[in-house]
């Protein structure tokens, strides 16, 4: 058994190092990490933008955005109950792994991009020589981003039986 589990205060507070980890990642405002972070330990799992608002401190107002900042990024989903006109908002089932691969895949389609640079300075040209550097780093990644996948997939089908 683990115990009676968090107190308010721990959870407010790893809300909050959710929300500084995706500001400091991402670029993302508190209002929307703190939505993540607290839909991430909610319960129940579901929760109405008034409970989101309530639970993170934030204005109707900053939370709608947010919700519509963390839906466009795959992070949440809405949804309703029978009977009710309320939008209840969940993490999505697994956004990390179609967050990371969507990332992965703006990083390696810069190969493209830095192949246009060689071609167009010349592959084996001084100027092309930082062009380069990001042309084989990004080709390495993208060698390597299908494998990794692969072994992913497999890994959560294991997992998931």
């Amino acid at each position: 058994m683990t115990g009676p589990g968090p107190t308010p205060e721990q959870e407010r507070a790893w809300v909050e190092r959710v929300a500084g980890f995706f500001a400091r990642q991402n670029g993302l405002p508190p209002i929307p990490g703190r939505a993540l972070g607290r839909l991430m330990i909610c319960d129940p799992p579901e929760q109405s933008a008034a409970e989101l608002a309530a639970a993170i401190g934030a204005s109707r107002a900053s939370l709608t955005t947010a919700l519509q900042v963390l839906l466009a990024g795959g992070f949440v989903e809405p949804g309703h109950r029978p009977g009710e006109r309320t939008t209840y908002y969940r993490l999505a089932d697994d956004p990390w792994t179609e967050v990371t691969r969507r990332r992965m895949a703006a990083l390696t389609s810069f190969l493209a991009v830095t192949g246009e640079g060689l071609d167009l300075l010349g592959a084996d040209s001084a100027r092309a020589t930082r062009i380069r550097r990001a042309h084989e780093l990004f080709g390495w990644l993208d060698s390597e981003v299908g494998p990794m996948w692969q072994r992913w997939d497999a890994r959560r089908e294991h997992r998931d039986g």
